[in-house]
């Protein structure tokens, strides 16, 4: 779950990181009450769950309330990235001498928490790590001893920091990391987190996503709506139980497991083709979760044509074979469809999906280079 800044923010705050007086807006009205409270210049940010506001547009600057007004209402008839804009952030202006970089996120190979910091913040850290790789320090936490004071102080000083702003910095470190452990976060990160002329710290911006594995352990979550923060094949697909990614491309893809959905995708960029979405119905799923699917991705305009691949092991091909048919009715799909049927009951699969005169294929690469050609002749 991609918390929002506001929400990101209010969890350092908790932990007592310093961030920047502001205030949530809805509409416009609140917009120019919170306005009021502060000291301009402001800054009116838009609340999407999305990386890359700023390019996007989605940070604007006002050096009144008038001007943060107008910015409030320019930003709520934006769309960023698909996802409307339902708040806005509304907070003072910082003035930076210097911005750093600091995040926690997780070492999926060393099964492990890593620390990331930078002296140059402001910026996307995967751009920091390719432009200058020296200029980005790793410290791996040992999940037996944790992220101790003095590696935070380790850290600091690496940054070259020396004296009472080594030790602010230093506990501005180890209280992410106490944040990031306690909301089961997979990515914490401050960026910029800024150094000001008067010796400061502030966090600037904040993001965090929590593990949704985890959100039985925070309750305050449960009720989270999700209309208006994600695009609608996100929240359709949530309230059905599925794992949807949203992509760039045009063939619609929907597979049962996130390692064979991955080598879908995989195979279909082998062949020269682009998938349009991530999509995994997991183990065992019946007709009705296969039905929800392909009405999910179908959802997508710009999806030209589907690769359905399924191998069946808890999952059952029949089952799969009366999903696939019980939305080709609902719906009306007319958009090609490539189908690889595989494994538990998978004669009678076929045999379901022949009788309706639905084609099916045995081999994975053969399916994905059926679906890349036909979306090339389209």
């Amino acid at each position: 779950m991609k918390l929002l800044e506001y929400e990101a923010k209010g969890v350092l705050a908790k932990y007592g990181i310093p961030t920047p007086k502001g205030g949530l807006a809805k509409n416009k009205a609140e917009a120019c009450e919170i306005a009021q409270t502060l000291r301009p210049p402001l800054v009116v940010k838009a609340q999407v769950p999305v990386a890359g506001r700023g390019k996007a547009g989605g940070i604007l600057f006002a050096d009144s309330v008038r001007e943060a007004e107008k910015a409030a209402e320019k930003l709520f008839s934006m769309q960023i990235r698909g996802i409307p804009v339902r708040s806005v952030w509304i907070e003072e202006k910082v003035n930076a001498q210097k911005e750093l970089y600091f995040g926690m996120t997780v070492d999926r190979l060393n099964k492990t928490y890593v620390i990331i910091g930078s002296t140059e913040g402001g910026m996307e850290i995967e751009e920091v790590a390719e432009k200058t790789p020296e200029k980005v320090l790793r410290f791996s936490i040992d999940p037996l001893h944790g992220f101790r004071s003095y590696h935070a102080r380790q850290i600091a000083k690496r940054m070259g920091y020396t004296g009472s702003k080594l030790s602010m910095l230093a506990n501005i470190f180890h209280n992410l990391y106490r944040a990031g452990v306690d909301y089961d976060a997979e990515l914490i990160e401050m960026n910029p987190l800024a150094e000001t002329f008067e010796g400061n710290f502030v966090a600037v911006d904040a993001r965090i996503i929590v593990d949704d594995n985890a959100l039985f352990r925070h309750p305050e979550y449960k009720d989270r709506p999700l209309e208006g923060e994600f695009s609608p094949q996100e929240v359709e697909a949530a309230k059905n139980d599925l794992a949807y990614v949203k992509l760039d491309g045009e063939i619609g893809v929907i597979g049962n497991g996130a390692g064979l959905v991955m080598a879908t995708l995989d195979a279909i960029y082998l062949y020269g083709g682009k998938p349009a979405n991530f999509l995994d119905v997991g183990g065992g799923a019946p007709s009705e979760k296969i039905a929800a699917a392909l009405r999910i991705v179908l959802s997508d305009p710009n999806v030209k044509a589907l690769f359905i691949n399924i191998l069946g092991g808890i999952t059952r091909c029949d089952e799969v074979a009366k999903g696939i048919l019980q939305a080709k009715d609902k719906l009306g799909i007319e958009k090609p469809m490539v189908i690889r049927l595989v494994g538990t009951n998978e004669e009678e699969g076929k045999r379901i999906l022949a009788e309706a005169g639905v084609q099916v294929l045995d081999s994975m690469e053969d399916a994905a280079r059926q679906v890349v050609e036909i979306v090339k002749r389209m």
